[in-house]
């Protein structure tokens, strides 16, 4: 592993294409890339510091500002006294606003979608009030199981206003690039997180026994006109997922 992240780190530092000229961030850089490789596992340590220090002619210091970076990402964990470690468990930090398909990519793992239903329709009353769309507006609609590799992680229900959208099957996978293609990605979200127990139906799709702790997540993200853009409601594993918040005094 030393030796293939040493080796990413020189071909980053090396590539033209690479304007930035702080070493902790091509070293974090370096990090996600040989995460996304494969090239070492969920739950393998990272070499020391002192050895990351050594191997790549950067002061400790620089190593520990990239490696505080990932862990505040979600990407790498740190167990007192053990050492630092990539994350088994999908770490989501709630300062971020990313979407799935980013999220998994970040962490070397492959996201995609089975959706269920990509459609245009009339807005409900409940979607009314959450986007402060008017009656008979149209929104379309986005059901589907998202995986990364062949694992089933969440079941997602998606409303975008069709004036935003206009056609459901730009989203191939990732919302927020077809959003971001159209000029609308989001810029801020309101969440709110609830502990469930999943059903029948949602333990089957996500491979889990009935009644197995799941996180029911509300997001409604905004532009910067403050339109609401998106509503979306998703069922994730209790047994992968965590999230996170960082919390500061005033």
């Amino acid at each position: 592993m030393e030796t293939a992240l040493t080796k990413e780190y020189r071909h980053i530092c090396r590539d033209p294409a690479n304007h930035q000229p702080l070493a902790y961030l091509r070293l974090r850089q370096a990090i996600r890339n040989v995460v996304q490789q494969r090239d070492i596992e969920p739950g393998h340590a990272l070499p020391s510091e002192r050895d990351l220090s050594h191997a790549l002619k950067l002061s400790r210091v620089t190593v520990r500002k990239a490696i505080a970076g990932l862990v505040e990402e979600g990407l790498l964990t740190q167990r007192h006294g053990a050492g630092t470690f990539i994350a088994e468990r999908i770490v989501k930090p709630m300062s971020r606003l990313t979407s799935f398909t980013e999220d998994l990519r970040e962490r070397g793992l492959r996201p995609r979608s089975e959706f269920f239903e990509r459609v245009i329709g009339e807005v409900t009353p409940e979607e009314s009030m959450a986007m402060n769309l008017s009656p008979g507006s149209l929104v379309v609609r986005l059901h589907r199981l998202r995986y990364g590799q062949d694992e089933p992680l969440a079941i997602e229900r998606s409303v975008v206003p069709a004036n935003v959208l206009p056609d459901p099957m730009l989203v191939r996978d990732s919302l927020y690039e077809a959003l971001e293609q159209l000029g609308c990605r989001p810029r801020r979200a309101l969440q709110r997180l609830r502990a469930v127990s999943l059903n029948a139906q949602q333990a089957r799709l996500l491979h889990v026994a009935v009644g197995s702790a799941g996180l029911n997540i509300e997001r409604r993200s905004f532009l910067d006109d403050g339109r609401v853009v998106e509503f979306t409601t998703s069922w994730y594993r209790g047994d992968i997922y965590d999230f996170v918040a960082e919390l500061h005094t005033d």
